[in-house]
């Protein structure tokens, strides 16, 4: 189950994170649209940067009938990101969703061997998502 919090009320591919969702895990994930000035909070408070960044996710300690945990966006980084490679706000909005989705399910692209990248260009693949966003799983 994928439960939205958008008070910007920027257009999502809802159909398609909710598939996501059901597709890799029977838990609940929580997705949370922001803007910059928050994420940049967040990003300080959590992981001490003080810098925005495009998404964080937030797992959730496993216990019965826990949530699997929360996906924060940056929807400003991800209108910027859109309009420079060319794709829509949408399309940039779920490739972010599957990268923090990848992140709770326990996969971490900072110490892997490239299992991430793998996963997560399977997964554009999967959905349908532009070719152009498979570039950036191998910066």
């Amino acid at each position: 189950m994928l439960l939205i919090e958008n008070e910007f009320n920027i257009a999502l591919h809802v159909k398609m994170l909710e598939q996501i969702c059901e597709e890799h895990t029977p838990k609940e994930v929580e997705l949370l649209i922001i803007d910059g000035d928050s994420m940049q909070e967040l990003n300080l408070a959590h992981r001490g940067m003080d810098k925005t960044t495009d998404v964080l996710s937030f797992p959730i300690d496993d216990f019965p009938h826990a949530p699997l945990g929360s996906i924060v966006i940056n929807h400003e980084l991800a209108a910027q990101k859109a309009k420079e490679l060319g794709h829509s706000v949408e399309e940039e909005i779920t490739l972010l969703f599957i990268h923090g989705m990848l992140h709770l399910l326990g996969f971490d692209h900072e110490i892997d061997h490239g299992e991430m990248r793998a996963k997560e260009e399977e997964w554009i693949k999967q959905y349908n998502l532009p070719a152009s966003l498979i570039v950036r799983t191998e910066e």
